[in-house]
């Protein structure tokens, strides 16, 4: 079956091509020809199965062929990395139209999406917070919207945007064509379907004879210590057929961690969290698609929006808090059909959090098999070449020289930058250079003191000088005060 056997527009199946995607995906099959009558949809399929296209062709097509300026169809998304593959999925399906289409999403500036809007954008796919913000400051006109999408409404449960979803609809027309995607099904979305959706069809794209998880991913879990896993990621990321990987943390903390720790061992490796600007988060994706970089550590802010074909691995360096959250991990591997393997290591505190997980989700697995970057099954499950190191051939070398040296270096001059050497004598009572040389070096010293140095050596003088004063006479006084400024800081 092809997209136009599904009544496509020939446009868009030629633009579809230009990337080699020619065959519908079974949730495309059921969900396109409904959606092109103007039919409510509730899509539920597994993450990584071909949803965008579902939603986003019949979108295109029912918009026309020339849509006249001005919002027409709304896309709304939790997160801002997928804002950004939504909407480079949908620009690939116009490519072949005038329609334009405008990320709304907060960590960028207002301006360049705002003249996208003046410039008479018709898609919008936006998170909801921006798109509330822009629309209270009647920037974003929601008026004349035809089309609504909410993808990954569960994810948006889980980040308490259900109050902006429900504000978002009372802003577009009661009139209006609704579809809602989601992997999952909790009853909060159950609910918000039956508020604003219209007698929609329930459409899930799953094989009877398919379990929780992908039957194309392998799931290995492994009891680990937390002092050992920086070793026994880098020895995974060495095994045979290993492509793009994904490595899931639960703070921004352990993923800045994980990545200098990563690079250091001599792996070409990303970090997509919080803590970093939305600059930053789009050169590190953009990097990851590309190939530049074969390794992205992320939190789980960011899973959603990584939409990568040819992620062969994916490792959660720390168990998810519940079974939901782990399917969405493990689904950034074995998409679109291809094969994958995901490796969560559990700590020993995690095991309650594993046993739910491994419950829910059928695994059969309650006491993983405690491992360690040693274990000979480490290497015979994941295919590892036996005598794998955790560091690259010459990563070593390069960490001597980038940081070893350097980092003495730095520290002679911390240690001698700070202050001359003392020398005292025992005749006056009084500190004395002991050379012309180490006097005139004095100066040099106080200029790469601290800031705030000078004034504190100040304030020790001046109460050196009222103890010395009080109790070795004026004489003493005197030498100290004519001392040299930075021979006084032995006290």
């Amino acid at each position: 079956m092809t997209f136009a056997d599904l009544s496509i527009e020939q446009d868009i199946v030629d633009a579809l091509a230009t990337k080699g995607i020619l065959e519908p995906f079974p949730i495309q099959q059921q969900t396109i020809p409904l959606a092109l009558t103007g039919q409510d949809i509730i899509g539920q399929a597994k993450t990584g199965t071909g949803k965008t296209f579902g939603f986003g062709l019949p979108l295109i097509q029912r918009l026309g062929a020339d849509p006249e300026h001005g919002v027409k169809a709304l896309v709304v998304v939790p997160t801002r990395e997928l804002a950004v593959q939504v909407t480079e999925d949908l620009e690939l399906a116009t490519s072949n139209r005038p329609t334009k289409i405008v990320s709304i999403y907060g960590g960028k500036a207002y301006e360049g999406q705002i003249e996208q809007l003046k410039a008479g954008a018709q898609i919008v796919v936006g998170t909801p917070g921006r798109l509330i913000d822009l629309q209270r400051q009647r920037l974003l006109d929601l008026s004349h919207v035809q089309e609504v999408v909410l993808d990954e409404a569960d994810r948006m449960l889980d980040l308490g945007f259900l109050s902006d979803i429900e504000r978002i609809f009372q802003a577009v027309p009661a009139v209006r064509h609704t579809m809602l995607f989601s992997a999952t099904m909790p009853a909060p979305i159950v609910a918000l379907a039956r508020r604003f959706m219209t007698r929609p069809v329930h459409i899930r794209a799953t094989d009877p004879d398919e379990g929780l998880t992908q039957a194309n991913i392998k799931h290995v879990i492994y009891r680990a210590h937390s002092l050992d896993k920086d070793e026994v990621i880098a020895r995974i990321l060495q095994a045979e057929g290993r492509g793009k990987t994904v490595i899931f943390t639960r703070t921004k903390r352990a993923a800045a961690k994980l990545v200098e720790e990563l690079k250091d061992r001599g792996f070409n490796a990303a970090a997509v969290h919080g803590d970093l600007n939305q600059e930053q988060r789009e050169r590190a994706m953009a990097a990851f698609k590309a190939g530049k970089r074969d390794v992205l550590i992320a939190t789980d802010v960011a899973a959603r929006g990584i939409d990568v074909d040819d992620v062969t691995h994916v490792i959660n360096h720390t168990i998810p808090d519940d079974p939901d959250t782990y399917l969405h991990r493990a689904g950034r591997t074995g998409r679109a059909g291809k094969t994958g393997i995901a490796v969560t290591f559990v700590d020993w505190d995690d095991l309650h959090k594993w046993t739910l997980i491994d419950k829910a989700l059928e695994f059969g697995i309650p006491e993983p098999v405690e491992t360690y970057s040693s274990s000979p099954h480490l290497f015979e499950d994941l295919d590892i070449p036996k005598g794998t190191k955790g560091r690259l051939p010459g990563a070593s070398a390069h960490a001597a020289s980038a940081g070893g040296p350097a980092e003495k270096r730095s520290g002679d001059r911390q240690r001698t930058g700070s202050r001359p050497p003392r020398t005292r004598t025992r005749t006056g009572g009084a500190e004395q250079p002991a050379s012309p040389a180490a006097a005139s070096e004095t100066p040099a010293s106080d200029s790469t003191a601290p800031e705030g140095a000078s004034a504190d050596g100040a304030a020790k003088r001046r109460r050196r000088r009222r103890r010395r004063g009080s109790g070795s006479g004026s004489g003493s006084s005197e030498a100290t005060a004519s001392a040299p400024q930075g021979t006084s800081d032995g006290e």
